[in-house]
Protein backbone atom coordinates (compact mmCIF):
# COMPACT_ATOMS: atom_id res chain seq x y z
CA UNK A 1 0.00 0.00 0.00
CA UNK A 2 1.73 3.36 -1.05
CA UNK A 3 1.78 6.46 1.09
CA UNK A 4 -0.23 9.10 -0.04
CA UNK A 5 2.04 12.53 -0.69
CA UNK A 6 2.23 14.93 1.80
CA UNK A 7 0.44 18.25 1.04
CA UNK A 8 2.69 21.58 1.15
CA UNK A 9 -0.15 23.88 -0.24
CA UNK A 10 -1.59 24.93 -3.40
CA UNK A 11 -1.19 27.77 -6.04
CA UNK A 12 -2.41 27.30 -8.90
CA UNK A 13 -1.77 23.17 -8.47
CA UNK A 14 -1.76 21.59 -5.41
CA UNK A 15 2.57 21.10 -4.40
CA UNK A 16 2.79 17.46 -3.00
CA UNK A 17 6.27 15.82 -1.17
CA UNK A 18 6.20 12.57 -1.92
CA UNK A 19 7.86 10.58 1.25
CA UNK A 20 10.27 8.37 -0.70
CA UNK A 21 12.07 11.74 -1.03
CA UNK A 22 11.39 12.91 2.39
CA UNK A 23 15.17 11.54 2.53
CA UNK A 24 16.56 14.01 -0.08
CA UNK A 25 16.43 16.68 1.77
CA UNK A 26 15.12 19.97 1.62
CA UNK A 27 15.11 23.62 3.02
CA UNK A 28 12.83 26.20 4.52
CA UNK A 29 13.82 29.80 4.19
CA UNK A 30 12.52 33.45 4.61
CA UNK A 31 12.75 36.58 6.56
CA UNK A 32 11.37 36.64 9.79
CA UNK A 33 7.57 36.88 10.44
CA UNK A 34 6.92 35.52 7.09
CA UNK A 35 5.78 31.90 8.13
CA UNK A 36 8.87 29.86 8.45
CA UNK A 37 7.76 28.56 12.15
CA UNK A 38 4.20 27.11 10.38
CA UNK A 39 5.80 25.32 7.46
CA UNK A 40 8.42 23.80 9.71
CA UNK A 41 4.84 22.78 12.33
CA UNK A 42 2.99 22.02 9.30
CA UNK A 43 5.98 19.56 7.86
CA UNK A 44 6.96 17.78 11.21
CA UNK A 45 2.85 17.22 11.42
CA UNK A 46 2.70 15.80 8.04
CA UNK A 47 5.49 13.38 8.85
CA UNK A 48 4.35 11.82 12.14
CA UNK A 49 1.15 11.32 10.48
CA UNK A 50 2.91 8.81 7.80
CA UNK A 51 5.21 7.07 10.81
CA UNK A 52 7.97 8.92 10.21
CA UNK A 53 9.78 9.77 13.43
CA UNK A 54 11.16 13.76 13.65
CA UNK A 55 13.20 15.46 15.30
CA UNK A 56 13.66 19.49 15.58
CA UNK A 57 15.16 22.27 17.59
CA UNK A 58 12.78 24.97 19.50
CA UNK A 59 14.52 27.80 19.16
CA UNK A 60 12.02 30.30 20.20
CA UNK A 61 10.22 28.02 22.90
CA UNK A 62 6.98 28.10 20.67
CA UNK A 63 6.84 24.44 18.99
CA UNK A 64 6.03 22.80 22.08
CA UNK A 65 2.38 23.71 21.07
CA UNK A 66 2.69 20.78 18.69
CA UNK A 67 1.61 18.33 21.54
CA UNK A 68 -1.66 19.96 21.81
CA UNK A 69 -4.77 20.49 19.57
CA UNK A 70 -4.76 23.83 18.25
CA UNK A 71 -7.98 26.28 17.52
CA UNK A 72 -8.72 29.50 18.08
CA UNK A 73 -7.36 30.71 15.12
CA UNK A 74 -9.89 32.13 12.13
CA UNK A 75 -7.38 32.37 9.71
CA UNK A 76 -6.59 28.63 9.81
CA UNK A 77 -10.19 27.32 9.29
CA UNK A 78 -9.91 29.86 6.51
CA UNK A 79 -7.04 28.74 5.05
CA UNK A 80 -8.34 25.05 5.38
CA UNK A 81 -11.49 25.77 3.53
CA UNK A 82 -9.70 27.80 0.73
CA UNK A 83 -7.34 25.16 0.11
CA UNK A 84 -9.73 22.41 0.30
CA UNK A 85 -8.62 20.44 2.93
CA UNK A 86 -11.40 17.93 3.66
CA UNK A 87 -11.68 16.55 7.65
CA UNK A 88 -9.22 19.36 8.62
CA UNK A 89 -9.62 19.13 12.50
CA UNK A 90 -7.92 20.36 15.63
CA UNK A 91 -5.21 17.17 17.23
CA UNK A 92 -1.84 17.12 18.90
CA UNK A 93 1.06 14.62 18.32
CA UNK A 94 3.08 12.34 20.44
CA UNK A 95 5.52 14.23 21.34
CA UNK A 96 8.93 13.46 23.22
CA UNK A 97 10.73 16.76 25.05
CA UNK A 98 13.94 17.03 25.41
CA UNK A 99 17.07 19.44 27.02
CA UNK A 100 20.57 19.58 27.26
CA UNK A 101 20.13 21.69 30.47
CA UNK A 102 17.38 18.24 31.91
CA UNK A 103 15.07 21.30 32.61
CA UNK A 104 12.20 21.57 29.88
CA UNK A 105 12.64 17.63 28.68
CA UNK A 106 14.54 14.63 28.89
CA UNK A 107 18.52 14.95 29.68
CA UNK A 108 20.43 14.64 26.21
CA UNK A 109 23.74 13.80 27.08
CA UNK A 110 26.73 12.43 24.90
CA UNK A 111 30.51 11.15 26.12
CA UNK A 112 33.21 13.42 25.50
CA UNK A 113 34.90 10.04 23.33
CA UNK A 114 31.48 10.15 20.75
CA UNK A 115 32.15 14.22 20.69
CA UNK A 116 35.54 13.93 19.45
CA UNK A 117 38.67 15.90 19.29
CA UNK A 118 37.21 17.93 15.80
CA UNK A 119 33.80 18.76 17.20
CA UNK A 120 35.41 19.35 20.24
CA UNK A 121 37.81 21.38 19.14
CA UNK A 122 35.09 23.49 17.29
CA UNK A 123 33.30 23.64 20.87
CA UNK A 124 36.43 24.88 22.39
CA UNK A 125 37.34 27.58 19.25
CA UNK A 126 40.69 26.02 19.13
CA UNK A 127 43.69 26.99 16.81
CA UNK A 128 45.77 24.02 15.09
CA UNK A 129 48.16 23.90 17.51
CA UNK A 130 45.34 23.97 20.29
CA UNK A 131 43.59 21.22 18.71
CA UNK A 132 46.90 19.14 17.70
CA UNK A 133 47.53 18.39 21.35
CA UNK A 134 44.00 17.52 21.93
CA UNK A 135 44.29 15.02 19.34
CA UNK A 136 46.86 13.53 21.13
CA UNK A 137 45.22 13.80 24.82
CA UNK A 138 42.56 11.20 22.96
CA UNK A 139 45.29 9.10 21.25
CA UNK A 140 46.99 8.66 24.96
CA UNK A 141 43.71 7.87 26.28
CA UNK A 142 42.77 5.30 23.67
CA UNK A 143 46.52 3.68 23.96
CA UNK A 144 45.93 3.59 28.23
CA UNK A 145 42.80 2.58 28.05
CA UNK A 146 41.07 5.15 29.35
CA UNK A 147 37.79 6.63 28.96
CA UNK A 148 36.97 9.93 28.30
CA UNK A 149 33.16 10.43 29.65
CA UNK A 150 32.80 13.89 31.34
CA UNK A 151 34.96 16.97 31.74
CA UNK A 152 36.76 16.22 34.73
CA UNK A 153 38.08 13.00 32.72
CA UNK A 154 39.58 15.48 29.73
CA UNK A 155 40.68 18.06 32.53
CA UNK A 156 42.44 15.03 34.13
CA UNK A 157 44.23 13.79 31.04
CA UNK A 158 44.86 17.02 30.38
CA UNK A 159 46.82 17.22 33.44
CA UNK A 160 48.34 13.74 32.76
CA UNK A 161 49.63 14.73 29.29
CA UNK A 162 51.33 17.83 31.01
CA UNK A 163 53.11 16.11 33.76
CA UNK A 164 54.07 13.33 31.59
CA UNK A 165 55.17 15.93 28.43
CA UNK A 166 58.97 15.18 27.98
CA UNK A 167 58.15 11.28 28.46
CA UNK A 168 55.41 11.48 25.63
CA UNK A 169 57.16 14.14 23.29
CA UNK A 170 59.15 11.03 22.22
CA UNK A 171 56.02 9.14 20.85
CA UNK A 172 53.50 11.21 20.68
CA UNK A 173 55.26 15.10 19.78
CA UNK A 174 55.56 18.34 21.22
CA UNK A 175 53.31 18.99 24.38
CA UNK A 176 53.64 23.27 25.61
CA UNK A 177 52.27 23.64 28.85
CA UNK A 178 50.88 26.64 27.71
CA UNK A 179 48.86 25.47 25.33
CA UNK A 180 47.64 22.99 27.87
CA UNK A 181 46.56 26.25 29.84
CA UNK A 182 45.14 27.31 26.88
CA UNK A 183 42.65 24.64 26.25
CA UNK A 184 41.91 24.10 30.13
CA UNK A 185 40.66 28.14 30.70
CA UNK A 186 38.65 27.20 27.26
CA UNK A 187 37.27 24.30 28.57
CA UNK A 188 36.14 26.99 31.95
CA UNK A 189 34.19 29.27 29.64
CA UNK A 190 32.56 25.91 28.32
CA UNK A 191 31.49 24.96 31.81
CA UNK A 192 29.93 28.13 32.63
CA UNK A 193 27.82 27.79 29.44
CA UNK A 194 26.48 24.27 31.61
CA UNK A 195 28.20 21.87 29.13
CA UNK A 196 29.14 19.84 32.13
CA UNK A 197 25.15 18.46 32.46
CA UNK A 198 25.56 17.55 28.54
CA UNK A 199 28.84 15.38 29.07
CA UNK A 200 28.51 12.22 30.48
CA UNK A 201 25.76 9.22 31.20
CA UNK A 202 23.53 7.77 30.38
CA UNK A 203 24.35 8.84 26.83
CA UNK A 204 21.68 9.30 24.54
CA UNK A 205 20.48 5.96 22.75
CA UNK A 206 19.58 7.60 19.14
CA UNK A 207 16.97 4.56 18.80
CA UNK A 208 15.01 6.53 21.66
CA UNK A 209 14.45 9.36 18.43
CA UNK A 210 12.78 6.56 16.17
CA UNK A 211 10.27 5.48 17.86
CA UNK A 212 6.25 5.80 17.04
CA UNK A 213 3.66 6.07 19.20
CA UNK A 214 0.89 2.99 19.64
CA UNK A 215 -1.63 5.09 16.74
CA UNK A 216 1.51 4.47 14.05
CA UNK A 217 2.29 7.81 14.22
CA UNK A 218 6.26 9.36 14.70
CA UNK A 219 7.12 10.42 17.98
CA UNK A 220 8.13 14.58 17.43
CA UNK A 221 11.30 14.67 19.44
CA UNK A 222 11.45 18.53 20.69
CA UNK A 223 15.01 19.78 21.54
CA UNK A 224 14.10 22.93 23.90
CA UNK A 225 16.77 24.76 22.81
CA UNK A 226 15.96 28.85 23.90
CA UNK A 227 19.06 28.44 27.12
CA UNK A 228 21.14 26.35 24.43
CA UNK A 229 20.56 29.02 21.58
CA UNK A 230 22.09 31.21 24.10
CA UNK A 231 25.34 29.40 23.13
CA UNK A 232 25.04 29.20 20.01
CA UNK A 233 28.65 27.75 19.14
CA UNK A 234 27.07 24.82 21.83
CA UNK A 235 23.77 24.86 19.24
CA UNK A 236 25.16 24.16 16.33
CA UNK A 237 28.44 21.60 17.62
CA UNK A 238 25.57 19.36 19.20
CA UNK A 239 22.97 19.19 16.64
CA UNK A 240 26.28 18.65 13.78
CA UNK A 241 26.87 15.59 16.77
CA UNK A 242 23.94 14.51 16.59
CA UNK A 243 23.48 14.20 12.69
CA UNK A 244 27.00 13.07 13.02
CA UNK A 245 25.85 10.03 15.54
CA UNK A 246 23.17 9.10 13.08
CA UNK A 247 25.34 8.56 10.05
CA UNK A 248 27.91 6.54 11.87
CA UNK A 249 25.49 4.34 13.72
CA UNK A 250 22.45 3.67 11.44
CA UNK A 251 22.73 1.43 8.87
CA UNK A 252 22.18 1.49 4.91
CA UNK A 253 18.84 0.92 3.88
CA UNK A 254 18.46 1.53 0.37
CA UNK A 255 15.23 3.62 -1.51
CA UNK A 256 13.02 3.54 1.59
CA UNK A 257 9.23 4.40 0.79
CA UNK A 258 9.08 7.05 3.66
CA UNK A 259 12.25 8.46 5.75
CA UNK A 260 13.05 6.62 8.90
CA UNK A 261 14.25 9.58 10.66
CA UNK A 262 13.69 13.93 9.40
CA UNK A 263 16.31 16.14 10.87
CA UNK A 264 15.06 19.43 11.22
CA UNK A 265 18.00 22.02 11.86
CA UNK A 266 16.88 25.33 12.46
CA UNK A 267 18.87 28.58 12.65
CA UNK A 268 21.17 26.69 10.25
CA UNK A 269 23.33 29.30 9.57
CA UNK A 270 25.28 28.97 13.08
CA UNK A 271 26.43 26.02 11.47
CA UNK A 272 28.56 27.11 8.96
CA UNK A 273 29.62 30.65 10.66
CA UNK A 274 33.13 30.31 11.35
CA UNK A 275 33.61 27.00 10.51
CA UNK A 276 37.14 25.70 9.45
CA UNK A 277 36.82 23.97 6.09
CA UNK A 278 37.28 20.16 7.42
CA UNK A 279 34.41 20.98 9.62
CA UNK A 280 32.03 22.44 6.55
CA UNK A 281 33.62 19.02 4.56
CA UNK A 282 32.52 16.73 7.03
CA UNK A 283 29.10 18.45 7.30
CA UNK A 284 28.72 18.42 3.43
CA UNK A 285 29.48 14.32 3.56
CA UNK A 286 27.02 13.59 6.39
CA UNK A 287 24.16 15.65 4.39
CA UNK A 288 25.26 13.88 0.96
CA UNK A 289 25.62 10.18 2.21
CA UNK A 290 23.36 10.32 5.65
CA UNK A 291 20.45 10.13 3.05
CA UNK A 292 21.14 6.20 2.15
CA UNK A 293 20.30 5.91 6.27
CA UNK A 294 16.77 6.99 5.44
CA UNK A 295 17.51 10.62 7.02
CA UNK A 296 15.72 13.26 5.33
CA UNK A 297 17.92 16.76 6.96
CA UNK A 298 15.49 20.24 6.61
CA UNK A 299 17.57 23.28 7.25
CA UNK A 300 15.36 26.21 8.79
CA UNK A 301 17.25 29.67 8.01
CA UNK A 302 16.46 33.46 7.27
CA UNK A 303 18.68 33.45 4.15
CA UNK A 304 19.71 31.08 1.95
CA UNK A 305 23.07 31.61 0.95
CA UNK A 306 23.76 31.33 4.37
CA UNK A 307 24.26 27.64 3.38
CA UNK A 308 27.78 26.95 1.38
CA UNK A 309 26.78 25.98 -1.96
CA UNK A 310 27.94 21.97 -1.91
CA UNK A 311 25.25 21.53 0.68
CA UNK A 312 22.18 23.80 -0.47
CA UNK A 313 23.02 21.74 -4.13
CA UNK A 314 21.65 18.55 -2.12
CA UNK A 315 18.49 20.05 -1.20
CA UNK A 316 15.83 18.68 -3.33
CA UNK A 317 12.67 20.06 -1.35
CA UNK A 318 12.25 23.73 -1.28
CA UNK A 319 9.95 26.54 0.44
CA UNK A 320 11.20 29.62 0.08
CA UNK A 321 8.96 32.57 1.73
CA UNK A 322 9.46 36.06 1.33
CA UNK A 323 13.04 38.04 1.51
CA UNK A 324 13.98 41.71 2.03
CA UNK A 325 15.84 43.33 -0.65
CA UNK A 326 17.15 46.12 1.49
CA UNK A 327 21.09 46.00 1.20
CA UNK A 328 23.23 44.49 -1.96
CA UNK A 329 23.72 41.53 0.23
CA UNK A 330 19.88 40.84 0.52
CA UNK A 331 19.44 41.53 -3.13
CA UNK A 332 22.06 38.84 -3.93
CA UNK A 333 20.01 36.51 -1.89
CA UNK A 334 16.97 37.24 -3.98
CA UNK A 335 18.63 36.27 -6.81
CA UNK A 336 20.48 33.50 -5.71
CA UNK A 337 17.22 32.17 -4.53
CA UNK A 338 15.22 32.55 -7.44
CA UNK A 339 18.03 31.59 -9.66
CA UNK A 340 17.40 27.34 -7.88
CA UNK A 341 14.09 27.19 -8.75
CA UNK A 342 13.29 25.96 -12.19
CA UNK A 343 11.12 29.04 -13.85
CA UNK A 344 7.05 29.60 -13.90
CA UNK A 345 6.07 31.33 -16.95
CA UNK A 346 2.63 32.48 -15.01
CA UNK A 347 5.41 34.95 -13.04
CA UNK A 348 8.95 36.40 -12.48
CA UNK A 349 10.49 34.69 -9.40
CA UNK A 350 12.96 37.01 -8.22
CA UNK A 351 10.56 40.17 -8.06
CA UNK A 352 7.76 37.30 -6.44
CA UNK A 353 9.95 35.93 -3.83
CA UNK A 354 9.95 39.97 -2.36
CA UNK A 355 6.19 40.11 -2.60
CA UNK A 356 4.85 37.19 -0.71
CA UNK A 357 2.54 37.95 1.76
CA UNK A 358 2.85 36.29 5.44
CA UNK A 359 1.96 32.29 5.05
CA UNK A 360 2.79 32.33 0.82
CA UNK A 361 5.66 30.71 -0.14
CA UNK A 362 7.58 29.95 -3.52
CA UNK A 363 7.47 25.70 -3.48
CA UNK A 364 9.66 23.19 -5.68
CA UNK A 365 9.48 19.45 -4.81
CA UNK A 366 10.97 16.12 -6.15
CA UNK A 367 8.42 14.72 -8.92
CA UNK A 368 8.11 11.00 -9.18
CA UNK A 369 11.70 10.98 -11.52
CA UNK A 370 13.27 12.60 -8.61
CA UNK A 371 13.55 15.91 -10.72
CA UNK A 372 12.78 19.60 -9.06
CA UNK A 373 8.86 20.54 -10.36
CA UNK A 374 8.51 24.08 -11.82
CA UNK A 375 8.33 26.40 -9.01
CA UNK A 376 4.80 27.04 -8.22
CA UNK A 377 3.40 29.78 -6.04
CA UNK A 378 1.47 28.11 -2.87
CA UNK A 379 -0.43 29.14 -0.09
CA UNK A 380 0.57 26.85 2.69
CA UNK A 381 -1.45 24.43 4.64
CA UNK A 382 -2.25 25.50 8.18
CA UNK A 383 -1.09 22.61 11.17
CA UNK A 384 -3.48 21.13 13.02
CA UNK A 385 -2.06 21.44 16.75
CA UNK A 386 -1.20 24.30 18.70
CA UNK A 387 0.74 27.26 17.20
CA UNK A 388 2.59 28.92 20.33
CA UNK A 389 3.89 28.02 23.35
CA UNK A 390 2.36 24.80 25.93
CA UNK A 391 1.97 25.87 29.31
CA UNK A 392 4.19 25.08 32.24
CA UNK A 393 2.01 22.61 33.21
CA UNK A 394 0.90 20.87 29.87
CA UNK A 395 4.27 20.48 29.05
CA UNK A 396 5.32 18.76 32.35
CA UNK A 397 1.92 16.22 31.70
CA UNK A 398 3.44 15.63 28.42
CA UNK A 399 6.61 14.47 30.20
CA UNK A 400 4.57 12.15 32.92
CA UNK A 401 2.83 10.12 30.36
CA UNK A 402 6.14 9.81 28.18
CA UNK A 403 7.82 6.37 27.48
CA UNK A 404 10.95 7.78 28.03
CA UNK A 405 10.33 9.38 31.72
CA UNK A 406 12.82 8.07 34.10
CA UNK A 407 15.35 6.99 31.74
CA UNK A 408 17.45 9.67 31.84
CA UNK A 409 16.71 11.42 34.53
CA UNK A 410 19.80 10.74 36.85
CA UNK A 411 23.50 10.91 35.77
CA UNK A 412 25.52 7.71 36.10
CA UNK A 413 29.72 8.29 37.36
CA UNK A 414 31.32 5.26 36.21
CA UNK A 415 34.91 4.36 36.71
CA UNK A 416 37.04 6.63 33.97
CA UNK A 417 39.90 8.28 33.17
CA UNK A 418 39.43 10.89 36.33
CA UNK A 419 39.04 8.12 38.60
CA UNK A 420 41.69 5.93 37.09
CA UNK A 421 44.12 8.68 37.16
CA UNK A 422 43.16 9.55 40.93
CA UNK A 423 43.82 5.91 42.15
CA UNK A 424 47.02 6.17 40.16
CA UNK A 425 48.32 8.79 41.51
CA UNK A 426 47.02 7.48 45.65
CA UNK A 427 48.83 4.49 44.83
CA UNK A 428 52.32 6.32 43.73
CA UNK A 429 51.69 8.44 46.73
CA UNK A 430 51.55 5.19 48.79
CA UNK A 431 54.58 3.73 47.42
CA UNK A 432 56.42 6.68 47.52
CA UNK A 433 55.43 7.41 51.24
CA UNK A 434 56.60 3.68 51.89
CA UNK A 435 60.04 4.45 50.55
CA UNK A 436 60.50 7.52 52.61
CA UNK A 437 60.12 5.63 55.87
CA UNK A 438 63.00 2.44 56.04
CA UNK A 439 62.42 0.05 58.44
CA UNK A 440 63.64 0.39 61.95
CA UNK A 441 66.18 -2.64 62.48
CA UNK A 442 68.16 -0.32 59.63
CA UNK A 443 67.66 3.12 60.78
CA UNK A 444 68.89 1.42 64.07
CA UNK A 445 71.90 -0.02 62.57
CA UNK A 446 72.62 2.71 61.40
CA UNK A 447 72.39 5.76 64.54
CA UNK A 448 75.03 2.48 65.52
CA UNK A 449 77.77 3.07 63.15
CA UNK A 450 77.42 5.95 61.27
CA UNK A 451 79.46 8.86 62.46
CA UNK A 452 77.35 11.89 63.88
CA UNK A 453 79.05 13.51 60.08
CA UNK A 454 77.62 10.37 58.46
CA UNK A 455 74.41 10.49 60.38
CA UNK A 456 73.89 14.00 59.69
CA UNK A 457 74.73 13.67 55.92
CA UNK A 458 72.75 10.77 55.27
CA UNK A 459 69.50 12.57 57.51
CA UNK A 460 70.01 15.46 55.05
CA UNK A 461 70.15 13.30 52.44
CA UNK A 462 66.93 11.46 53.56
CA UNK A 463 65.07 14.68 53.97
CA UNK A 464 65.93 16.33 50.30
CA UNK A 465 64.71 13.14 48.83
CA UNK A 466 61.53 12.84 50.44
CA UNK A 467 60.67 16.40 50.17
CA UNK A 468 60.94 15.65 46.48
CA UNK A 469 59.03 12.72 46.70
CA UNK A 470 56.55 14.76 48.09
CA UNK A 471 56.36 17.61 45.52
CA UNK A 472 55.96 15.49 42.92
CA UNK A 473 52.95 13.42 44.35
CA UNK A 474 51.59 16.62 45.61
CA UNK A 475 51.67 17.94 42.14
CA UNK A 476 49.72 15.28 40.34
CA UNK A 477 47.56 15.08 43.15
CA UNK A 478 47.08 18.77 43.19
CA UNK A 479 45.95 18.58 39.40
CA UNK A 480 43.89 15.46 39.50
CA UNK A 481 41.72 16.70 42.87
CA UNK A 482 42.31 20.40 43.65
CA UNK A 483 41.79 24.02 41.95
CA UNK A 484 40.18 24.72 38.14
CA UNK A 485 40.13 20.64 37.84
CA UNK A 486 38.29 19.63 40.47
CA UNK A 487 35.19 17.40 40.41
CA UNK A 488 32.25 18.38 38.41
CA UNK A 489 30.48 21.01 40.15
CA UNK A 490 27.08 19.42 41.31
Amino acid sequence: MSIEPIFIGKGDLPVHLLPKYGNRHGLVAGATGTGKTVTLQGLAESFSRIGTPVFLADVKGDLSGLALPGGGKPVFEERAKELGIDGYSHTGFPVVFWDVFGQLGHPVRATISEMGPLLLSRLLDLNEVQEGVLNLCFKVADDNGLLLLDLKDLRSMLVFVADNAKELTVQYGNVSSATIGAIQRQLLVLEEQGAEKFFGEPALDLHDLIRTAPDGRGHVNILASQQLFQSPRLYATFLLWLLSELFEELPEVGDMEKPKLVFFFDEAHLLFNDAPKALVEKIEQVVRLIRSKGVGVYFITQNPIDIPETVLGQLGNRVQHALRAFTPRDQKAVKSAAETFRPNPSFDTETTITELGVGVALCSMLDEKGVPTIVEKAKIAPPQSRVGPATEEERNQVLRQSPLAGRYDHMVDRESAFEVLKKRATEAAAEQEAQDQPKEERRASARQSDSILESAVKSFARAASSQLGRNIVRGVLGGLLGGSTGRRRR
